[in-house]
């Protein structure tokens, strides 16, 4: 069986932001370690996009969902917590 040194790279990354997410609770270090594993492509890199099964498809495009969606939740939820309790403390000095 002949496995790219690639799989591993991007199971040792998601691996690692898991870690990052459920242990230490850094939402931003684990977008960091899941997009870098999407650079390591766990599939047939000599494939093309429009060639390769729709699950493998799905897995990326959920995985880079995931990570936009932890970058998102850390660069805004500390910014609309803010606006929301100065909204309602009448911060409009």
């Amino acid at each position: 069986m002949k496995t790219s040194f690639n799989k591993y790279l991007y199971i040792g990354f998601v691996v690692f932001g898991l870690y990052e997410l459920l242990f230490k609770h850094a939402a931003l270090d684990a977008a960091t370690q899941f997009g870098i594993a999407l650079a390591f492509d766990p599939f047939d890199q000599n494939q093309t996009w429009k060639d390769r099964p729709m699950w493998q498809k799905a897995v990326l495009i959920i995985h880079l969902a995931v990570v936009a969606g932890l970058f998102g939740y850390e660069v805004g939820g500390s910014d609309f917590a803010k606006g929301f309790f100065e909204g309602w403390n009448d911060a409009k000095k």
